[in-house]
């Protein structure tokens, strides 16, 4: 299937899913048959930093090609590793135990090449959440969300750094497994390797200083699965994440307001601990 728009396309057979898999998780099978079921497909791989037979029986079940990274360290090491194993121009890191509506992809095309110009960064869905075994389409957190991601849903603001800038200023609402990269737009070392939990808040932050588009698929195609062993439940737990947001936070406000802001955004994440 291909989507064209104002001359310019991009097809399935230009998209990867990069499976992001550790150690043995026992959701990572029902994560790849999600992205298998799509209406469109495209390439599927794997990469890792904790070979073992589990995930290499799950792959030769599944015909998937599976990386090794030889130098493993924080998350945004092995996203980096992943990203660059994909040797397509559109990217998706797939996170082991969430999972996809099947028309992501098709309309995660159509979204990117709806745009005049190929100047498209990321694009990104919006999303929900399963937590003890409940979908969640809408809590506390999620509606935050939408409110900050609303404005890069309207074309006229998705170049505008000062847009993108004040969005994130607030907070993370981008949900890191539901973004496809445009490889040649993002670059080819995106993630941050300095933070253990809030890798994705300052790749966004990061990449938000780039010229060309974020872009807001409002429509929810994605589940984000919410237990105690995730590494989002536990890194709020320890507390990881509301002192790295609030690291990321003072480069976008003085340090008093940041300090305000970030006390309020972790009130609301507080829901995703269980």
């Amino acid at each position: 299937m291909v989507f064209k728009v104002g001359g310019y396309m991009y097809t399935a057979k230009d998209h990867t899913f990069v499976v992001c898999a550790y150690k043995e998780n026992p959701y990572l099978e029902k994560t790849i048959r999600s992205i298998e079921n799509q209406t469109v497909k495209s390439k599927i791989i794997l990469s890792t930093s904790t070979p073992n037979e589990y995930i290499e029986n799950i792959c030769k079940r599944h015909s998937i090609e599976w990386f090794v990274n030889p130098n493993p360290n924080l998350a945004g090491d092995d996203w980096n590793y992943g990203y660059t194993q994909a040797d397509t121009p559109l990217v998706t890191l797939v996170h082991q135990d969430d999972l996809y509506e099947v028309d992501f992809l098709e309309e995660t095309l159509k979204s990117i090449n709806s745009k005049k110009k190929d100047d498209v960064i990321i694009a990104y869905t919006d999303y929900y959440e399963l937590k003890l075994g409940r979908k969640e389409v809408s809590n506390l957190l999620l509606r935050i969300k939408r409110i900050m991601n609303f404005p890069l849903s309207i074309s006229c603001f998705q170049r505008m750094r000062f847009v993108r800038r004040r969005m994130l200023s607030l907070g993370c609402p981008i949900c890191c497994p539901a973004v496809t990269y445009v490889k040649k737009n993002a670059g080819e070392q995106v993630f941050d390797t300095v933070y253990k939990n809030s890798c994705d808040y300052k790749t966004w932050v990061d990449l938000s200083m780039k010229k060309g588009r974020f872009v807001y698929i409002r429509k929810p195609l994605m589940m984000h699965r919410i237990y105690a062993e995730s590494a989002t439940t536990l890194n709020l737990s320890e507390n990881i994440r509301k002192k790295e947001d609030y690291e990321i936070m003072c480069e976008l406000w003085p340090k008093p307001i940041a300090r305000l802001i970030n006390s309020i955004y972790a009130k609301s994440e507080k829901s995703n601990i269980v």
